[in-house]
């Protein structure tokens, strides 16, 4: 399994410091660093595309590469719009980031996703620790009936389950729409976390099977042994 390059690396960091822009953003607070922050995304984006598209063009063609920077190019693009877009609740306004959002999370799913798979059920359940973290941590600042952290991670927990008790719910439109991308991860996180579980169950169905093959082939091994054995003694005699 190879490495991030360091341009993937940087990349990532940039797109992961703005997760704060959207919430900046909605609540209509620090204007700049929101800008700044969605700025620095799109120019990490961008400085991928020409740097891989150089080092395709030297080692190969950039046909090879093009689904690949396809997103790249769209989220550059969409960065560069919610970084000149105004701030508010506004549902066009909201849609434009969450869909940024979401880009977002394809992109950086690219890079990790085959860390986190091959990595097993204790990287998976880590990722939806992380995800369920940030999620009460958007409710926390989008949600004013969420008081506290904890209830920000109790909403996200029973929205991400769609559960929906009824205590905590979202009544804001910034936090109506954030509900929607917390369903469509617990949807995500749940599948991938059950996935890996089934796919332990199957893999030691797989070892025990193939222990119960090897044991049945060493009798066997053994019985042509004894017999090759027997053989010979009744030719020698």
């Amino acid at each position: 399994m190879t490495s991030l390059s360091p341009w993937r690396r940087g990349e990532l960091l940039a797109l992961l410091a703005t997760i704060p822009a959207f919430y900046m953003a909605a609540l209509s607070t620090h204007r700049l660093v929101c800008a700044a922050l969605y700025l620095v995304g799109c120019a990490a984006c961008t400085l991928v595309i020409f740097q891989e598209g150089h080092h395709a063009r030297q080692h190969g063609p950039w046909a090879k590469r093009y689904a690949h920077h396809q997103l790249s190019g769209v989220l550059a693009g969409a960065l560069l719009l919610s970084a000149i877009l105004p701030l508010g609740e506004q549902l066009d306004v909201l849609g434009v980031r969450l869909a940024t959002a979401l880009l977002i999370i394809l992109r950086c799913g690219q890079s990790l996703w085959p860390r986190f798979w091959r990595g097993g059920l204790a990287h998976l359940l880590t990722l939806a620790v992380g995800i369920l973290g940030l999620c009460g941590m958007g409710f926390w600042w989008l949600e004013p009936q969420a008081k506290t952290f904890g209830d920000g991670l109790w909403l996200a927990f029973t929205t991400a389950a769609t559960v929906g008790y009824g205590d905590i719910v979202p009544t804001t439109p910034a936090a109506k729409i954030f509900a929607v991308f917390v369903v469509l991860m617990g949807f995500a996180a749940l599948s991938l976390v059950t996935a890996a579980i089934a796919a332990m169950w199957v893999q030691s169905e797989e070892r025990r099977i193939e222990d119960e093959i090897l044991r049945d082939l060493h009798l066997q091994i053994k019985g042509l042994r004894d017999d090759l054995a027997a053989m010979r003694h009744a030719a020698n005699r």
